[in-house]
Order: C-alpha cells, then sequence, then structure tokens
C-alpha cells in the first residue's frame, strides 16, 4: 500500500501484520491507542478472563472488514457490533484456535477459509476480558450462517473507511455515574464502539504504518 486508500494487497497484509513486535518497538508508541478500556479501571473484583477475537479481513474488489451484531437476547453485549469470538476455553490450545472456533460456531466460518497472518494488542475491556485479537485473511463471497441465538447479523467496515484517518470519532457520555470517552466508526447501518472499536483503531494504524 502506497497511501491511505491504495488497494490492498494479501502479501503486503502479510509482512505488516506477521512480524512480532517488542513492548518497547517504537511502532506500538505511534498507535498511541489504550491497551485498555476506557472503564477497565473499575475492574477490582478479579482478574481478566482470557478471551480471543477473530479479526477477518475480506479480500476482493472491496475489501473490509467482517463484524458482527450480537442478538438482543444475550446477557453479556447484547445488540453490540462485535467480532467473532469469546472465552478461551480449556480445550483451545491457545488464542487463535479460540477464535477459529468461536467464528465457526457463531458465524460458519470454516477455520480452512481462513489464512492467520498475525495479532494485535491484547486489549482489556471494561466488563473483565482480556482480549486476544487474532487477524486472519479471508477471500470475498463466502456465505455465512449466523447462530440464531448469538448473531443477529454479519456486515462489513469497508476498507477504505478503516484507512481513512478522519473516520473515527471520540465520544463522551456518562457511564456508572462518571464521563467516559471511547471510540465509534462511521456506518450507515451500525453503532461500532467500545472494543471492537479500539481493536479497529489498532488494526488501522498498524496498516498504514508506513504512511503516516
Amino acid at each position: 500500500m502506497t497511501g491511505p486508500f491504495a488497494g490492498v494487497d494479501a502479501a503486503d497484509l502479510r509482512l505488516r501484520l506477521a512480524a512480532p513486535r517488542r513492548a518497547d518497538d517504537p511502532l506500538d508508541a505511534r498507535l498511541a491507542v489504550p491497551a485498555r478500556s476506557d472503564d477497565a479501571a473499575d475492574l477490582v473484583d478479579h482478574a481478566p478472563v482470557p478471551a480471543a477475537v477473530l479479526v477477518p479481513i475480506i479480500l476482493g474488489p472491496t475489501p473490509g472488514i467482517l463484524l458482527t451484531k450480537r442478538t438482543e437476547r444475550l446477557r453479556r453485549h447484547a445488540g453490540q457490533v462485535s467480532f467473532p469470538g469469546g472465552r478461551i476455553d480449556p480445550g483451545d490450545p491457545d488464542a487463535t484456535s479460540a477464535a477459529l472456533r468461536e467464528a465457526e460456531e457463531e458465524i460458519g466460518l470454516s477455520p480452512a477459509q481462513v489464512e492467520v497472518v498475525g495479532t494485535l494488542p491484547d486489549y482489556v475491556t471494561g466488563t473483565g476480558y482480556l482480549v486476544s485479537p487474532i487477524v486472519g485473511l479471508v477471500p470475498p463471497g463466502l456465505r455465512y450462517t449466523p447462530a440464531p441465538e448469538e448473531v443477529e447479523a454479519v456486515f462489513e467496515l469497508p476498507m477504505d473507511v478503516l484507512l481513512d484517518p478522519a473516520a473515527p470519532q471520540r465520544r463522551r457520555a456518562q457511564y456508572r455515574g462518571r464521563w467516559r470517552e471511547f471510540w465509534v466508526w462511521p456506518h450507515p447501518d451500525h453503532y461500532i464502539w467500545g472494543a471492537t472499536a479500539a481493536i479497529l483503531l489498532h488494526l488501522a494504524r498498524v496498516l498504514r504504518a508506513d504512511d503516516g
């Protein structure tokens, strides 16, 4: 990618996402995205629960990031936009296995259709999870089968929106008696905020790292 809106090349994505980064890597300093949610300081009664999400990049003529909207019937995060994912179970060998398993369970995305190309920094949510984002490349044109008890919709955030530095907006609202600030990404049909928005911001800045 030679600019923020250049065509997305799979080989370039692999290079940008595959290389592990040290804790003191200057790239991490450039990201300027918090590793904890704005209300993570409220977690005082237990250690965060390990979880993993799949961040699927859909390739093709109009690339985008695959997202889901959770059903209103769920006990946690009802109606929110998220990546496919969930808790890391004892039977999961690692975070990548957990993310792929959850994606298959939630939207019918076969692990065989996902090329895992890297990870993003872990993120601590205000609801008590330590989330490991696993980035994968997915071919275009797949048909998804959302689990009706978990997922209401599957949709995409276009890549040109993700790579637009002016797209994400900082919002402010009162929550639990305190004012909180959080990121929101524009979408005509869905409200993308919270941990999902922060992880998208990490991804966008990693992909734009060489372009400023």
